[in-house]
């Protein structure tokens, strides 16, 4: 008989804290042991948290310095959550090697601290004794292995998308890509007397779950690529209202009876065009120094794009900008030039020049809607999608720009009336 020796796995859970700060430490270290025989030491840190049950896990490695006995190793940010789970006086072990090319990494000494004794700072509480209990076992003599010293402790709060939203940040631009004849059943825009075209159903869905991300439910609605009327002039940004001077619609609802009003009075008309309403909303965002507002721009398409190259170069300008860019591609087109302008894969680039961030999230409209067309599958689903990286996004250019949220208003207290009797 031939026995199968399965690996044993353990699983250990710990309910995480609520604690959202960082910290960002740097470490420095004197006179560790030489362990190279043609060199000194070419150390690194681990640092390791402490588990309920007594065990340790690793939760940090930091890079290693190559030949010396004094390293100096560059400073790092980790979450408090990840050191020590919230708990200031849980024991955190650091552990000191010398880095092998073959993996088996020497181990030089360790020592204990806990974040409360870190967040003292640079101090004589932070230099802390390296001690390998093997050679202190052995010599009577030894006193340590070398010192390692805390250089600096900085406790920052990590801020979510959330508390921007508190702080009545975002600002939500609708914006429609208009192709197709409308009286035709054919076309994605065919006004059917009983139930929303294809545009009307992604625009419903999708603009019912990011409105809520809006302060003020109004939104300035544009499309792109039709005839105007009176004189039947091509443009690639007309208000769906129409009026250019305020294109503003109150709520989805304002906005789909802007768009069925428009599909009468306007001729869609080729070519489609992105880039022209990419730059009018960067022209917003541009003008907003100060972090108070961010744009999110959502583009309904069926794939056909006339404008790739200068597409892409506005996306890589906008990349500096507060902005975002949601597509949404309907109908059963291939939506290749769609997926190489979210960029997850490679990141988009113009003339040399890479996007500063990834602005653009693409979902296929198609794959949250039932066989006929007429029903969203899963309205969770569809806006877990629509929105996956509209918040790493927005964090992504406060953190560069240093911008903080504001704090959020005080919450509506009714007043109290006091009524009054005669005796």
């Amino acid at each position: 008989d031939c026995l199968l020796k399965l690996p044993l796995f353990i699983v250990t859970a710990e309910e995480l804290g609520c604690c959202r700060d960082s910290v960002l430490m740097q470490f420095c270290a004197n006179k560790l042991d030489k362990k190279d025989f043609f060199g000194k030491s070419d150390p690194f840190l681990v640092f390791h948290r402490s588990n309920e049950d007594g065990s340790f896990t690793i939760c940090h490695k930091t890079e290693v310095v190559k030949n010396t006995l004094n390293p100096v190793w560059q400073a790092f940010k980790i979450s408090v959550r990840a050191l020590c789970n919230g708990d200031y006086d849980r024991t955190i072990k650091v552990e000191v090697y010398d880095w092998d090319r073959d993996g088996s990494h020497d181990f030089i000494g360790e020592f204990t601290t806990s974040y409360r004794e870190l967040s003292r700072g640079q101090s004589q509480f932070n230099v802390y004794e390296v001690i390998n209990p093997k050679k202190k076992g052995k010599k009577k003599k030894y006193v340590n292995s070398g010192t390692v010293t805390l250089l600096s402790f900085l406790i920052e709060t990590e801020v979510s998308f959330l508390d921007y939203i508190k702080g009545g940040y975002v600002i939500i631009n609708l914006i429609l890509a208009s192709t197709g004849n409308p009286l035709q059943p054919t076309s994605l825009h065919y006004m059917n007397p009983y139930q929303l075209n294809a545009y009307g159903m992604a625009l419903r869905a999708v603009g019912e779950i990011i409105q809520d991300y809006d302060s003020d439910k109004m939104f300035p609605a544009l499309g792109f690529g039709a005839r105007l009327p009176p004189d039947g002039r091509v443009s690639h940004e007309f208000a769906l209202n129409g009026n250019p001077q305020n294109p503003y619609c109150h709520g989805i609802d304002g906005v789909m009876e802007a768009y069925y009003r428009s599909l009468k009075s306007v001729q869609l008309y080729g070519p489609t065009n992105f880039a022209p309403v990419i730059n009018h909303v960067a022209r917003y965002a541009a003008s907003v120094k100060d972090g108070s507002q961010y744009f999110v721009l959502l583009i309904i398409t069926d794939g056909v794009i006339s404008d790739m190259a200068q597409t892409k170069e506005s996306i890589v300008n906008a990349s500096r900008l507060p902005m975002s860019i949601i597509i949404v591609g309907v109908g059963p087109a291939e939506f290749d030039a769609m997926e190489e302008l979210d960029g997850d894969v490679v990141r988009i680039s113009s003339r040399g020049r890479f996007a500063e961030r990834d602005i653009v999230q693409f979902v296929p409209f198609r794959d949250y809607i039932d066989r006929s067309g007429n029903h969203v599958l899963s309205m969770a689903r569809l806006a877990k999608d629509v929105l996956a990286e509209i918040p790493e996004q927005f964090l992504s250019y406060m953190r560069v720009r240093g911008i903080k949220p504001s704090p959020a208003p005080p919450p509506y207290t009714p007043p109290v009336h006091v009524l009054q009797t005669q005796i």
